[in-house]
């Protein structure tokens, strides 16, 4: 019989790895996407070139919410302990 711990375990880990992809295709492709270009064309935004500013700045942001929203709706709270030695213990 499988565990059903590891059911969860690999739901959450299915999870960080589309929030870790979507990390990288936002960094990437505003890195990329406006940084690519010449720098005396460059926009800022609070003293920060536009590229650095949405993909690192903002992207933190977003990145930092979005794990903290997975965290508290998708993710659930196991027990480490099997079922039978917490069934034992008094």
């Amino acid at each position: 019989m499988k565990d059903k711990r590891f059911k969860v375990a690999h739901k959450e880990a299915k999870i960080g790895i589309a929030l870790v992809i979507f990390n990288f295709i936002w960094w990437f492709g505003f890195a990329y996407g406006l940084g690519s270009g010449d720098p005396a064309h460059y926009n800022y935004i609070f003293g920060l070139p536009e590229w650095f500013f949405y993909s690192c700045v903002l992207g933190f942001i977003v990145i930092g919410i979005l794990v903290i929203l997975a965290v508290k709706f998708l993710f659930s709270d196991v027990p480490f302990e099997d079922e039978e030695e917490s069934g034992e213990r008094t």
